[in-house]
């Protein structure tokens, strides 16, 4: 049995709201959230965090999750995660956002299920359909291609494909299947250290999509289509709305405190 380890890329110095995995939400921080959804996954051994932060690791300590202090001049989540990835014993590394509270731990099972079920599989990611014209069209929510046997053709941030002879946008999803890309990775742990060794290719550069890169240097990404609706927490705006749905979860006893 392939061994899983679940790793969260947390920084304090985010552009939109700094600080924001330490923000509370029903009593408790956004990455104590993470953590504890992430544990209740089966697939995985272990979750750890990835911080560059003191604070962020004086918290994690506090609630008793497991920290490691990564350089600070690695410059992405995925940088941090192969810096940890490096050291542990295991087959498969799995990305967990750390601004998404919410994150439902089946969906952690699933990305990790990609490369189970598909062993020569080096990369996998999910994805759901998208059914809302402003996500369509929101540069802020990824679009991903797929091939018929589930491979990602191309990310972007813009609609793929184009219809020419529709020239009402609205009309494109009567007219075919478009696809959300849902931020969760699994990597085989062999192929994450080798991706990371890679300059940033053109694609990635133009998009500021790190997955173009594997694309670009011709490995496919495999994907399993998921229901799952990511919240994830970039503004204030953003904090307050899953604050509140937090608290009614809690209110309905759907999710424990």
């Amino acid at each position: 049995m392939k061994k899983v380890v679940g790793i969260i890329p947390a920084r304090y110095a985010s552009s939109r709201l700094p600080g924001k995995v330490l923000k509370e939400l029903a009593g408790k921080p956004m990455i104590q959230w993470v953590t504890e959804r992430a544990m209740k996954a089966k697939s995985v051994s272990q979750i750890i965090v990835a911080t560059d932060d003191q604070r962020i690791q004086k918290c994690v300590q506090s609630f008793g999750g497991e920290c490691v202090m990564t350089p600070a001049e690695l410059s992405s989540g995925t940088d941090r995660i192969a810096y940890v990835a490096k050291d542990l014993d295991c087959d498969i590394v799995v990305n967990i956002q750390g601004d998404e509270p919410l994150l439902e731990p089946e969906e952690i099972d699933l990305a990790a299920s990609i490369l189970f079920n598909a062993p020569e599989a080096v990369m996998g990611t999910l994805i759901k359909k998208i059914k809302d014209f402003d996500d369509l069209i929101n540069p802020n929510t990824v679009k991903v291609i797929v091939n018929t046997h589930g491979n990602a053709i191309y990310f972007s941030r813009i609609p793929l494909p184009f219809f020419r002879d529709i020239p009402d946008k609205k009309k494109w999803l009567e007219n075919h299947t478009y696809y959300q890309h849902v931020g969760i990775y699994a990597y085989q742990k062999s192929f994450l250290l080798q991706f990371t060794g890679w300059p940033m290719s053109s694609l990635e550069r133009a998009e500021k999509l790190e997955q173009l890169r594997a694309l670009e240097m011709g490995y496919p990404i495999l994907t399993a289509e998921t229901e799952y609706e990511p919240l994830g927490v970039d503004t204030e705006e953003d904090l307050e709305r899953v604050r509140q749905i937090i608290q009614l979860k809690l209110e309905e006893k759907s999710i424990p405190k």
